[in-house]
């Protein structure tokens, strides 16, 4: 009985640990109802338009553009990007592209999705989506692993006649990700998250109000639930009650296989 009240106590505290593990898992970042989306995009790495996980920016610009944004990704965290580019009525057909770099400006591959698509002649719209690898909270200075940080997102077409160059378009873009959690974890951690200085921002102390220039700032934007430290993760509570399992499958594995009592004593001579 001890054995068996010992065993329900280990499976319920399995539930309650494993609770939230899951809820941590979410599919995507809810999507933004403010009304703030971004209705333009940077033209560089350095004037890249930020927003937020879960928040489709829009942009105006003319075939030949290069369109940049940024957005954050924390540790566990697996990226997905999507845009749709809508053509204009009368144009060719129309090869575009999605890049996405990491804070070292690196590009990074995608593991699946339609990263580069053509548009026939007759299509209103493209659309392209990048799925990234997981965000990593450490990984050695010669490995390209994404590690947490701001990330880049390119757009532009990449096969265009040139009679058609300048023509008008729009594009949306979304950045989600998807919680691994756990199963991502390394050992190890950034001592800051590669958050170059990206942003342009017009400041109105000291020399710059004097000379009247723009200087680069640190990126603002970060996750919902700010930077992750990389220390924890779910994995501890898997391998903590991993650790009370063993240690009671033990102690019943002994109650088990020990004796009813103490073995009689045989009679010298005997």
């Amino acid at each position: 009985m001890r054995f068996t009240r010992a065993l329900s106590a280990a499976l319920l505290t399995l539930g309650v640990a494993a609770g939230p593990a899951a809820a941590d898992s979410s599919p995507s970042a809810s999507p933004s109802d403010d009304g703030s989306a971004p209705t333009r995009a940077g033209t560089s790495f350095r004037t890249a338009t930020e927003i937020e996980q879960g928040q489709t920016a829009t942009a105006s610009g003319s075939t030949g553009d290069y369109l940049y944004w940024s957005f954050p990704a924390d540790t566990g965290q697996r990226p997905t990007v999507k845009a749709t580019v809508k053509l204009p009525e009368a144009h060719a057909s129309q090869t575009w592209q999605i890049d996405v770099y990491d804070g070292l400006r690196r590009r990074q591959a995608c593991q699946y999705g339609a990263q580069t698509r053509t548009a026939a002649q007759s299509a209103s719209s493209v659309e392209l989506a990048c799925v990234l690898r997981t965000v990593r909270a450490w990984s050695e200075p010669w490995a390209d692993d994404p590690l947490p940080g701001t990330y880049y997102v390119r757009l532009t077409v990449v096969g265009l006649p040139t009679s058609d160059l300048g023509l008008p378009v729009s594009a949306e873009v979304r950045a989600d990700y998807k919680d691994i959690g756990g199963a991502a974890a390394v050992d190890g951690s950034l001592s800051e998250p590669l958050v170059p200085g990206i942003a342009v921002t017009s400041s109105k102390d000291g020399e710059d109000e004097k000379d009247g220039k723009d200087s680069a700032v640190l990126s603002a934007i970060e996750p919902d639930d700010g930077w992750s430290s990389g220390w924890w993760s779910d994995r501890w509570v898997w391998t903590g009650v991993g650790g009370v399992l063993a240690a009671l499958a033990g102690i019943g594995g002994y109650a088990l296989t020990r004796g009813s009592g103490r073995p009689s004593r045989v009679p010298p001579g005997a």
